[in-house]
């Protein structure tokens, strides 16, 4: 991959809501520039946690190199600024080999963090977080949900209702810093500055972006979504691992446990994924330095821009 007269290497960005059509968008790039994806999904990252991702298979990663997919093992909690700090690391080694980097994900705050570090000062006190968790157990999910919502409302509208583990998180930082995780301002470290980033944000319309949603969880229903989960509990799994926070594992787990029926958990996720899209969608409008582009029309573009830069480059 040639650098820009500048000296400073590209760094591809496609992102956008759940069921956009980035990853395919991201792949075609990588194979018409000898590209390689850095995953920015927050739950890719966790082996066995296949289906209900839309994890690339096998088969895709053998064509197109994929970096921060099956790293970490179901029981770990894996965090923005480790995912940052291991991004940082293979967006480098794919530029040093000639190559270039394409981050890809749905993942806001992860992005964030890649591109401009993590909020500073210590956020974190493990004795804290135990006790929270263990008032959690004891006074039930809607207790810290309710505490969250009087204290940073923000950070609870951005937060799924179900993900406990989130929520819990907020309330340690509101409770190590005395302020709202939702005033909390990145570091803006100078690493992004190192690159010419390029931020493409997916946008289809609401109703065309509903129909992939609902077809998506179809398909995954009907691809083993179930058995994975199965599996997934025999292993010894626990439902309230960070892992399970993913959409729709939940309620498969429901499912396979005959809590639910399959048209009853199938309306449920496709309704849960539709809230996670709208929430997606108000972090990414603050993107103001990204290019909006209809999926269709998003291939076309990336390749103008990165053509564009050679072309400079090369004219002096």
């Amino acid at each position: 991959m040639n650098r820009e007269k500048n000296g400073r290497p590209p760094l591809l960005v496609v992102f956008g809501p759940t069921a956009s059509g980035k990853t395919e968008i991201a792949e075609e790039v990588a194979r018409l520039r000898s590209g390689e994806i850095v995953s920015a999904d927050a739950f890719a990252v966790y082996r066995g946690f296949d289906v209900g991702t839309a994890k690339p298979s096998a088969e895709r990663r053998k064509e197109i190199p994929y970096h921060l997919v099956d790293v970490a093992d179901p029981r770990e909690t894996f965090s923005a600024g480790r995912w940052a700090a291991e991004a940082r690391r293979a967006i480098e080694d794919i530029s040093a080999r000639g190559r270039l980097p394409i981050v890809c994900g749905g993942s806001g705050f992860y992005v964030t963090a890649l591109l401009e570090g993590l909020p500073p000062g210590e956020a974190r006190n493990p004795d804290l977080r135990e006790r929270l968790a263990a008032w959690a157990r004891a006074r039930g999910p809607v207790a810290p949900r309710r505490l969250l919502e009087i204290n940073d409302p923000v950070s609870a509208s951005r937060i799924p209702v179900g993900n406990l583990r989130y929520t819990l998180r907020a309330l340690e930082i509101l409770l190590v810093t005395g302020r709202r995780a939702s005033d909390r301002v990145p570091g803006r470290d100078r690493w992004s500055a190192r690159w010419r980033v390029v931020k493409i944000l997916v946008e289809p319309s609401r109703g065309d972006l509903y129909a992939k949603i609902e077809n998506r969880v179809r398909r995954m229903l009907d691809a083993g979504w179930g058995d994975e989960v199965r599996q997934l509990v025999r292993s010894g799994l626990s439902l309230e691992s960070n892992a399970f926070g993913a959409i729709g594992y939940r309620e498969v787990a429901s499912w396979i446990s005959g809590r639910a029926g399959r048209e009853e958990t199938e309306r449920e996720i496709v309704a849960t994924t539709r809230r996670l899209a709208k929430r997606q969608k108000t972090w990414f409008a603050r993107e103001r330095d990204a290019l909006r582009v209809k999926p269709e029309h998003a291939l076309p573009v990336i390749l103008q821009l990165l053509d564009r830069r050679v072309e400079t480059e090369k004219g002096g």
